[in-house]
């Protein structure tokens, strides 16, 4: 029999770590480049953008790119101190310590608590600079001091509290459920992850953004037919006060079962400073959502999100009892599950989940060309395509991208390629 110490484990997570962190840096390299050498504004887009926006456009997004540089070493460097030295076991041995009531699932708590407090301590200077420096220069960030400060505290508490109490059940569940622990742990947490995908839009998200009806008008006449005609039931229609916190736009639709709530960000209607869109084009832009719908691509990402977690806890039901994995990091007397569940999903499992997201990216964009071409078909090809323009240009969105860097990053297609294949289809349709 092979036997594997934990100086091999703990050097081929450091290696995959730091593989990962150099192809991730190679790629955005190639997009910084890309970024920094064209200067040329592409001709469809010359009746939306000056050539200001579009240089303002070019140089929010190297600034990003900086950023981006910055923050993943960073990472990188600290996770690597983290590993190497064992610092998790630390932090394991002070929460045994100070725990008031023995037992594993209280330190575990008392572990989790301050392992993410440490996380939001070390990453708040680059937070802080993101927000108040760099989206602030180029006019996107709407946050006072008071309120980030709160915002993050009420987002930290909310998280805390329902990542302590998920973790709790998860590790009762894999001390007491047996030999096949994990077929209970998977079945729980969908259900649980069925029930935050519930309340979360209507319990928690208020506790950050203010959602107000949206007023009776031309707008929500025309938005209310249009589900209608889809037989889409919409039961509530809200805008959500997303201008206290950031200009972005976006629009988005929640909800299981019969009862569909559609979300307009305030930023995203159109304003006496020609920033937003106008009622055609938010319709254009719901009839892409509804799109999504109407193909069934939620159902399908919620179906795949379940499959990849069962397969995610049937390979931490073969591992994590692997004693070097443990000792790997620092622990030598005790191999808590939590630990074990972090070691497995987060390192052991990195190949495996970095192949997934590539294709979850994949499949992303060919959900979005379908959902284009659901809002094509009920002839919102041109307001459509008005929007995406107007949005790019309010969001500064950089219109030029690396085929890898977007290959790999970007969820929805680029926004040239996503025009071209919009006036294709409007084409083949008349």
């Amino acid at each position: 029999m092979i036997t594997i110490d934990e100086n091999i484990v703990r050097n081929t997570i450091l290696f995959l770590l730091w593989a990962e962190f150099l192809w991730e840096t190679y790629l955005a390299i190639r997009q910084f480049s890309k970024a920094k050498n064209t200067n040329e504004l592409p001709p469809v887009l010359k009746n939306v953008m000056t050539k200001e926006d579009f240089e303002k456009s070019r140089q929010y997004s190297l600034a990003k790119l900086r950023f981006g540089f910055v923050k993943d070493a960073q990472n990188i460097l600290v996770t690597s101190a983290v590993i190497y030295y064992g610092v998790l076991a630390h932090i394991w041995n002070y929460s045994y310590s100070i725990n008031p009531v023995p037992g594993e699932v209280g330190t575990s708590c008392i572990w989790l608590f301050l392992v993410s407090l440490a996380s939001t301590i070390v990453d708040l200077p680059l937070t802080i600079y993101y927000t108040f420096v760099l989206e602030d220069k180029f006019g996107f960030n709407k946050q006072t001091a008071g309120f980030f400060a709160w915002d993050k505290i009420k987002a930290f508490l909310v998280s805390q509290f329902i990542t302590i109490m998920i973790s709790s059940l998860v590790i009762v569940i894999i001390k007491s459920g047996g030999p096949y622990f994990f077929i209970w742990l998977w079945l729980v947490v969908c259900i649980i992850s069925m029930i935050l995908l519930t309340i979360y839009p209507a319990v928690i998200a208020p506790l950050f953004d203010k959602y107000t009806p949206l007023p009776e008008g031309e707008l929500r006449t025309e938005i209310e037919n249009l589900a209608s005609q889809l037989k889409f039931p919409l039961t509530q229609l809200y805008v959500v006060e997303g201008s206290k916190r950031s200009s972005h736009s976006n629009a988005y639709f929640y909800g299981l079962f019969k009862s569909k709530r559609i979300v307009l960000f305030d930023t995203l209607l159109a304003k006496d400073d020609g920033s937003g869109c106008q009622n055609d084009e938010i319709l254009a832009v719901l009839s892409h959502e509804l799109g999504h719908w109407s193909h069934n691509h939620i159902i399908k990402n919620l179906i795949l999100m379940q499959v990849n977690l069962f397969l995610l806890f049937a390979g931490f039901s073969v591992m994590f009892k692997y004693p070097p994995l443990y000792r790997a990091l620092g622990f030598y007397t005790v191999q808590p599950v939590l630990v074990g569940l972090f070691v497995v999903l987060q390192y052991v499992m990195m190949p495996y989940n970095t192949l997934l997201t590539f294709l979850m990216i994949c499949l992303s964009r060919k959900f979005e060309f379908q959902a284009d071409d659901f809002a094509v078909n009920l002839g919102k090809a041109k307001p459509l395509e008005r929007a995406l323009l107007q949005l790019n240009k309010d969001n500064l969105g950089f219109p030029i991208n690396d085929d890898m860097y977007s290959a790999w990053h970007h969820s929805h297609p680029p926004l040239l390629e996503r025009i071209s294949v919009l006036q294709e289809s409007a084409r083949k349709l008349n």
